[in-house]
């Protein structure tokens, strides 16, 4: 498949791919050679040699196989279930192309295969309450992130009756237990923060003509990083530091809380993880289900607000 880039495949980049030393990528070539004739070497203006490959030449190698189909079509309803609904939509046209092309002797077989390993997986359905979306909503935010496009929503805070009209530059989405769209509110100037607009509080969005450039050094995967769930805040945001039990310290280790996280075993057998958040509240609400297998040491009104709802259950999360 490398090989049949227009610029080919070099013994470096398979080196690179396959984490082999130069030898053995030369041997790669010979096999590839051997294996199909329609292969050409040629050197490039670089002076590294790149072997390429007809297309048409590995199609029969290219059909899709039942993991495969059943991965692309469980994507499909976790983008549904994440309310991500133009995405969905892209990836549904997708598997629609895929399969057009799938060899008519190949359908079926695949077909039965790609139902029972659908089947195992249960549909990988994610059971359990979620925020109800706008399909309306959830498109133009889409569209506007796409281009950027500036955005105009009706929004009602939390201390507001009614909603009100403003235009923001969107720069990304979070997702987890609640969606917020990341955006800047054009009122308040060019430089001013970014804030969190819960999506299940806009009720009209509309995508207008005006583009605009989102900043050069966001990074919505560090912006991410600022928050233990989907909710941030620069106040909140500090370090964080849980123990957990001996008895607990096993199943701990194979979660990760945080990105950023550090974890560190004391001589008794409890375990430290230590990391940089904010989200006090989504921070209570997870740790609600470790019970008292777990001890907050910081930040001090986190502790608060564990201590005394802690109850002993007969299961780790």
């Amino acid at each position: 498949m490398m090989a049949t880039r227009r610029s080919g495949v070099s013994l470096e980049e398979i080196a690179e791919e396959f984490g082999c030393v130069h030898r053995t990528a030369q041997r790669m070539t010979e096999a590839l050679e051997a294996a199909f004739p329609q292969a050409q070497a040629e050197d490039g203006d670089d002076r590294k040699r790149r072997w390429r490959i007809p297309t048409r030449a590995v199609a029969p190698l290219l059909t899709p196989a039942a993991e495969e189909l059943a991965a692309l079509t469980t994507a499909i309803r976790q983008l549904d279930a994440a309310g991500m609904a133009s995405e969905a939509r892209s990836a549904r046209q997708l598997e629609q192309k895929v399969r057009a092309l799938l060899p008519a002797n190949a359908g079926t077989r695949l077909a039965v295969d790609e139902e029972a390993l659908l089947e195992a997986l249960g549909h990988a359905a994610r059971p359990g309450p979620r925020p109800a979306s706008s399909s309306e909503v959830d498109a133009a935010i889409s569209e506007a992130l796409k281009g950027p496009f500036l955005l105009r929503i009706l929004y009602r805070k939390r201390e507001q009756d009614q909603p009100t009209s403003r235009i923001v530059a969107p720069h990304g989405l979070l997702l987890g237990t609640r969606r917020y769209l990341v955006a800047r509110d054009l009122r308040k100037g060019p430089d001013a923060p970014l804030q969190h607009y819960r999506v299940e509080e806009i009720t009209l969005a509309e995508v207008q003509d005006e583009s605009f450039e989102i900043d050069p050094d966001f990074s919505i995967a560090r912006h991410a990083q600022k928050g233990f769930g989907s909710y941030e805040s620069a106040a909140e945001h500090g370090d964080v530091v849980w123990r957990f039990t001996p008895e607990a310290a096993p199943h701990a280790r194979r979660f990760v809380f945080h990105p950023t996280q550090v974890v560190e075993a004391e001589s008794d057998g409890s375990l430290l993880v230590r990391f940089r958040a904010s989200g006090l509240l989504e921070m209570c609400w997870h740790l609600y289900s470790w019970g008292k297998s777990v001890e907050v040491l910081q930040p001090p009104r986190l502790r608060e607000m564990v201590q005394g709802f802690q109850r002993d259950f007969g299961v780790l999360p």
